[in-house]
């Protein structure tokens, strides 16, 4: 068999890069173990503000001017609406919280992004002794219904084989590679947490961060944007809302356990004051670098491998021009943004 591309892994990074290849009329194959849940548990909140400092996601603009047409093909594609568009409230912690709020707005590139109108409402079940300040242009995408679908598309297309990637299997040969009888121009790995079983690109500073969410009911609380405070209370219809997120960088398993679930209890009582029931509680590996910029690029040594990777906590917003970015650079010669190149760990 001969094919353009191997794609290995379908997060949301193998996703969005498999669009790219979609669209060019490009030959491939998708090897996805489920191996890795960051993308199928994750929140998939978008928000162009990273509120605790009051500071502009990086190249948030353009992030969303590719993501949003992105995730509305998506949603055309498979007539199954995956976008979920609202406000988020940040729930002040002080007047000079308050304060700073305002100053942020002075930013040009934060203006666009922060109402400078504070809502003065009180809303049932939330703790707040201050106005809410509202985040524009955020939202949500269901990345679990999301991957499940398009796994779903690939399955009916001989598009994807759902076995663990050996890595030691590669054979180069002149300018292609050879994996279990599949001849391909290019080999491109969105592994999240599992590059570092990558003998190729394991050499890349991939920290992994594990992140567990409670998912609540509670009929008492009635709302229909994001409360961001000490953490996030996001609505998902039916009086269920899911509850986020831990950091924990010792535990790398994708096991849920009682130490996150009591971190989110304590934190939850400090946002909310209606009761309300646990229903379900997730986890997963987000892989993360050091300068908070993603991985992207062909390997030093054999340029017929490359990644996509390290997208961290906002990857519904980054995947989709991360992976467009790379598209050109390994189809066209575009020149990748030195930020997010991995020459920058040679």
């Amino acid at each position: 068999m001969k094919l353009d591309y191997i794609i290995v892994g379908l997060g949301l990074a193998g996703l969005a890069f498999v669009e790219e290849l979609v669209a060019a009329d490009k030959t491939f194959v998708v090897f996805e173990d489920d191996s890795q849940t960051s993308s199928l548990v994750a929140g998939g909140v978008y928000n162009p503000v990273i509120l605790k400092r009051y500071t502009p996601v990086w190249n948030a603009k353009e992030q969303l001017e590719v993501a949003m047409p992105f995730y509305y093909r998506l949603s055309h594609k498979f007539n199954i609406q995956f976008d979920q568009k609202f406000l988020i409230k940040k729930v002040f912690k002080s007047i000079e919280d308050q304060n700073n709020w305002f100053s942020a707005i002075d930013n040009p590139k934060l203006e666009n992004f922060l109402d400078e109108n504070l809502d003065s409402e009180s809303y049932h079940g939330i703790i707040s002794d201050f106005s809410l300040g509202n985040v524009k242009d955020a939202g949500r995408v269901d990345t679990k219904k999301l991957v499940e679908t398009y796994r779903g598309y690939l399955r009916e297309n001989d598009n994807i084989q759902f076995e663990k990637f050996d890595h030691q299997k590669i054979k180069f040969k002149n300018d292609v590679l050879e994996y279990k009888g599949i001849i391909a121009n290019r080999i491109v790995f969105c592994e999240g947490f599992g590059m570092k079983q990558n003998l190729f690109f394991n050499y890349l500073p991939l920290n992994e961060v594990k992140g567990e969410l409670i998912t609540i009911h509670a009929p008492g609380l009635n709302i229909d944007f994001l409360v961001k405070s000490t953490l996030f209370v996001l609505p998902l219809g039916n009086n269920n809302y899911k509850i986020g997120a831990t950091f924990n960088w010792k535990d790398k398993t994708s096991n849920i356990s009682e130490e996150g679930k009591d971190e989110l209890v304590e934190k939850l009582k400090k946002v909310i004051n209606v009761p309300y029931k646990i229903i379900e509680q997730t986890a997963g590996v987000r892989p993360t670098v050091r300068d908070r910029r993603p991985l992207i690029g062909k390997h030093p040594a054999y340029p017929n491998l490359a990644i996509l990777n390290g997208l961290g906590t906002r990857g519904v917003m980054i995947a989709p021009i991360m992976a467009k970015q790379l598209f050109n650079h390994l189809e066209n010669g575009a020149v990748l943004n030195t930020e997010s190149d991995i020459k920058r760990f040679e």
